[in-house]
């Protein structure tokens, strides 16, 4: 069963499907319920095996074959092709995709991310009586440009002199480096500390990953200070602030759907888990990784998707997801007020991670690679009917280069001939 293809046949086999989506969202369902509903789901797949397929199924099976990939191929809540669909698997940089999804669905897309300067004395004449912090809680971006316009702010306040010096905030979030899946290199080479104050994407001029942001960012806004001519006594430090410090000033990043937007197309892993831990952070209290996961996760699991997710980048090998839920996913995030975004924050074909892919074919889609893993979810454009289609493609057990002209087949074929295998009811 596992290794065939299914397309719709029947009027009763479309609203068995609907029904059993409606069903899988009701967090309340019985597992065993679940169950039963899921298995009627598939009722009419063996009265319908007879019947010879549309030619674009039948050139998508051949691709396919029997090979380990789930795929699934949907349009406006109808499944129209399905292979191992329900097979979860590692969804690499996938998980990427929902997160995007859990953080549109928190924050709204218009959302941006404070970074303060904070006194922890008194403010008299101008004169800062202590320490300057700077307290930072999740911007990926922050950068030279934003303590610049920070420096500003103080400037235009009227502080002249800081009587101690600029301090980086080391909190709140936790400094965990580290997720269930990962591999031991990872750090090193994928992913720089996701912190609450970041600077500069963590890294030194050389691309290197650095341990002291914090600091780095109290250097740079103390060198901001003292070219306005505000005096800084002493050096620049990191640590943790005292309790009941007064704001001075701030800083927004950009609006969330430019954050994610960048997050995506490059699919930046420190962009990921520095979102991830401000979502944690919100959620459960604690900025780490696995609360941020752990807000991913209930954001699927709300929506009736048993994944399991282990951080936001998705170099864990041990996230596991579906075709059949992305897919499903996708059809409840069209459905949102941020649904069009999500989809423009993906790259097209020859952007980003899809440089030197699909350049001809319309679509929206995030890519996902670990070794022998890979991921291709989104949307692609449909040629014969104007109209969006959402697709997952998950595959384990190929090299790269091999999985990636399969999904590539796929896509183009769903793009150039797809249409509804049952267009009569």
């Amino acid at each position: 069963m596992g290794s065939k293809a299914f397309v719709r046949s029947t009027t009763s086999r479309r609203a068995g499907q609907r029904y059993h989506r409606a069903m899988s969202r009701r967090r309340s369902l019985p597992v065993v319920v679940f169950a039963l509903v899921l298995a009627l789901s598939w009722v009419g797949v063996a009265s319908s095996a007879s019947a010879a397929p549309p030619e674009w199924v039948a050139r998508i099976q051949e691709v396919v074959g029997d090979r380990p990939f789930s795929v699934a191929v949907g349009n406006d809540g109808d499944y129209w092709y399905r292979h191992q669909a329900w097979v979860r698997r590692a969804p690499a940089s996938n998980q990427k995709l929902l997160l995007s999804m859990a953080l549109f669905d928190r924050y709204g897309t218009d959302h941006t991310i404070r970074t303060w300067a904070m006194s922890d004395g008194d403010v008299v004449d101008g004169i800062v009586r202590g320490d300057l912090w700077l307290v930072g809680s999740g911007n990926p971006d922050l950068g030279t440009i934003d303590l610049s316009r920070l420096a500003a702010e103080l400037d235009e306040m009227g502080i002249r002199r800081i009587r101690g010096g600029v301090r980086g905030d080391t909190g709140p979030f936790a400094r965990d480096w580290w997720a269930t899946g990962w591999r031991d290199y990872f750090p090193d080479i994928y992913i720089a500390l996701p912190t609450a104050l970041t600077f500069k994407q963590n890294r030194d001029t050389a691309g290197r990953m650095v341990t002291d942001p914090e600091r780095r960012a109290a250097q740079t806004m103390t060198a901001r200070l003292r070219a306005r001519g505000i005096e800084v006594r002493d050096p620049a430090a990191a640590g943790t602030p005292p309790a009941g410090m007064d704001p001075l000033a701030w800083v927004d990043s950009a609006p969330l759907e430019g954050l994610v937007r960048r997050m995506n197309v490059r699919s930046r892993n420190f962009w990921a888990e520095v979102l991830g831990k401000r979502l944690g952070a919100d959620a459960y209290g604690r900025g780490s990784i696995a609360n941020g996961a752990k807000a991913t996760c209930a954001f699927t699991a709300a929506r009736g998707q048993d994944f399991a997710c282990y951080d936001g980048s998705g170099l864990s090998y041990a996230n596991r997801a579906s075709a059949l839920g992305i897919v499903e996913l996708l059809w409840d995030a069209q459905a949102t007020p941020w649904g069009d975004t999500l989809r423009s924050t993906l790259p097209g074909g020859g952007q980003g991670t899809l440089e030197d892919r699909l350049e001809q074919v319309r679509l929206r889609a995030k890519t996902g690679t670990l070794e022998d893993v890979s991921a291709l979810s989104g949307w692609v454009w449909l040629e014969l009917s104007n109209e969006w289609a959402e697709f997952s493609i998950l595959s384990s057990g190929f090299d790269d280069q091999t999985a990636k002209a399969i999904e590539d087949q796929i896509v183009k074929v769903v793009s150039a001939s797809a249409s509804d295998p049952d267009p009569t009811d």
